[in-house]
């Protein structure tokens, strides 16, 4: 049963992460059509957006919290452990950025987002930063 839910639990990561570097992307060429005055464009962008938040994206971080805590339930020992507390902290930094990004998309879909393409890179990257420290310290359990 273990096995089973670890390896869910890696594919919703997965999944959860794609949508996670997908979005703000999608943020990078909506900014940009929105500059260039590309309606048919910006429009296109919404329903992408739209869609991957709402289909892929909170299911997926859904199903990553509902899986990480039946793991943890199997494995309470865990939670004393420094890295998982380290973790659990990346894991809700997540959380609060996935919920940034619903900001972003309702402020995109009312026309008020005034952020550059160039801030979309750069918040492009947070999630990248969190998941090599998340892959770093789910295997090697430093400490």
């Amino acid at each position: 049963m273990y096995l089973w839910l670890k390896a869910l639990h890696i594919v919703a990561v997965i999944t959860w992460f794609a949508a996670m570097f997908y979005l703000p992307r999608l943020y990078v060429y909506h900014a940009m059509a929105r500059d260039k005055g590309e309606q048919q464009a910006i429009e296109y962008f919404m329903v992408m957006e739209r869609k991957l938040y709402r289909g892929i994206m909170t299911p997926s971080m859904i199903a990553v919290l509902a899986l990480g805590i039946w793991l943890l339930y199997l494995m309470p020992h865990w939670l004393g452990m420094g890295w998982m507390h380290v973790k659990l902290l990346l894991v809700l930094l997540l959380v609060i950025y996935h919920h940034v990004c619903l900001v972003y998309l309702k402020q995109f879909a009312a026309g008020r987002c005034k952020r550059s393409h160039v801030y979309f890179r750069w918040f492009n990257e947070l999630p990248v930063i969190a998941l090599l420290a998340i892959v770093i310290l789910a295997v090697l359990k430093p400490f």
